[in-house]
């Protein structure tokens, strides 16, 4: 389970990353509780026709031209430190648009650590340092630098996306309390979670080995994706780890009865449940149709499941019948040998002694077995006075 949870939360920041709008590197930033005083600036005009020209070159794609003209730039902001923190900003955009993600941080952390762009700019580099950090497996300084954003920001400007990605740092971490809190703010505050939320939620559930809890969320989901095979079958197998069999099949019935349940083991899984439930008619119906249906292999232990749960449920003509299809698929006479005997308790000699033949004949039962088809077969031919044929038995 961890490893798809980690790969889960790691194409869920990747995907916060993209929809944003904009140890040391947090040593200028400020401190937690400490009120930023950013005086207002603002760029001369030829500097702003300069980024201008700039930001037209990375939207025609044309990254080494604006990174070069950014370094002319940079070279000549002297010791005017907003003017510095703009250019650094504009060159970790063009770093990641080259897919420079180590540079990119690099200039991302030299603007926050200048201090001098405005509050709204500020803490938006601030996330996206967080965020490469994570990109980078630095999941200790992601969730610091995290940390420190979500102390600085005002509280109406924290997103659900923010705590979504404070819960995949968690998960990274494998502290998945943390995860699960986190998670669980980013659901309460937005009013449509994405699945993949919820998903996290789950993982983290299972980790923990929250089993009542990871159930309480299936159900949450289930409600929401009804069309995901995949829920209603670990709800069911929660339900049966938590011995509550009644409320496993009831999931895993319901989901048969939508047509979701299209493997073998969907089929064998369900089909034990009716069995575990004393309801051994719906466990054999079930089998055989999944047998019928090509879901599941028509093998000698299938067939002979089907014909043992027919039994069980006093419907001895669809068991024979289970038998004969067991019999055919088996390399040895037992299965016939096993139908020998129930029609033998039937009286029905002549089908009895059809099947005591062909026991015989294939063989492969052991000795005592033998004896046992051998007695049989005697007592049919008797019953049905063959007494020469009795007698050589």
């Amino acid at each position: 389970m961890r490893l798809s949870v980690h790969k889960l939360t790691r194409g869920l920041a990747l995907l916060i990353l993209l929809s944003l709008v904009t140890g040391n590197a947090w040593a200028q930033a400020g401190q937690c509780g400490v009120e930023r005083k950013v005086e207002a600036r603002a760029l001369d005009e030829l500097t702003w026709k300069q980024l201008n020209r700039v930001y037209e070159d990375v939207g025609e794609e044309q990254y080494d031209s604006a990174f070069d003209d950014l370094q002319n730039m940079l070279r000549r902001a002297g010791k005017d430190s907003y003017l510095q923190a703009v250019l650094y900003q504009a060159l970790a955009q063009v770093e990641w648009s080259r897919k420079n993600y180590e540079a990119s941080l690099a200039h991302f952390e030299g603007a926050v650590e200048l201090d001098t762009l405005p509050d709204q700019t500020h803490f938006a580099l601030m996330y996206q340092i967080a965020q490469l950090y994570f990109m980078k497996d630095r999941f200790e300084d992601s969730l610091e630098a995290l940390d420190l954003w979500f102390c600085k920001v005002p509280a109406d400007s924290v997103t659900s996306h923010a705590w979504v990605l404070k819960a995949s740092i968690n998960v990274q971490r494998e502290d998945y309390r943390a995860a699960l809190e986190a998670i669980d703010t980013a659901i309460a505050m937005d009013d449509d979670p994405k699945e993949s939320w919820y998903q996290v939620k789950l993982a983290a559930h299972f980790e923990l080995q929250q089993f009542p809890q990871a159930a309480q969320t299936l159900e949450l989901m289930i409600e929401r994706w009804p069309d995901k095979k995949s829920y209603w079958m670990q709800l069911s197998q929660i339900y049966y780890k938590l011995n509550s069999e009644e409320r496993a099949l009831a999931v895993i019935a319901l989901a048969y009865r939508k047509g979701m349940l299209d493997k073998e083991s969907d089929i064998l899984y369900l089909s034990s449940l009716y069995s575990n439930s004393n309801v051994p008619y719906q466990a054999a119906e079930v089998l055989e149709k999944g047998i019928r249906d090509g879901l599941v292999k028509p093998t000698k232990s299938h067939w002979t499941m089907v014909a043992e749960t027919w039994y069980n449920a006093e419907e001895l003509e669809k068991s024979l019948a289970a038998f004969v299809e067991a019999g055919r698929v088996a390399p040895d006479g037992d299965i016939d040998l096993r139908r020998g005997f129930i029609l033998v308790d039937l009286e029905r000699w002549s089908e009895a002694l059809g099947a005591l033949n062909d026991a015989l004949e294939k063989g492969g039962l052991g000795d005592r077995r033998t004896a046992e088809a051998h007695l049989l077969r005697g007592m049919a031919n008797f019953n049905m006075d063959r007494f020469d044929a009795a007698s050589t038995d």
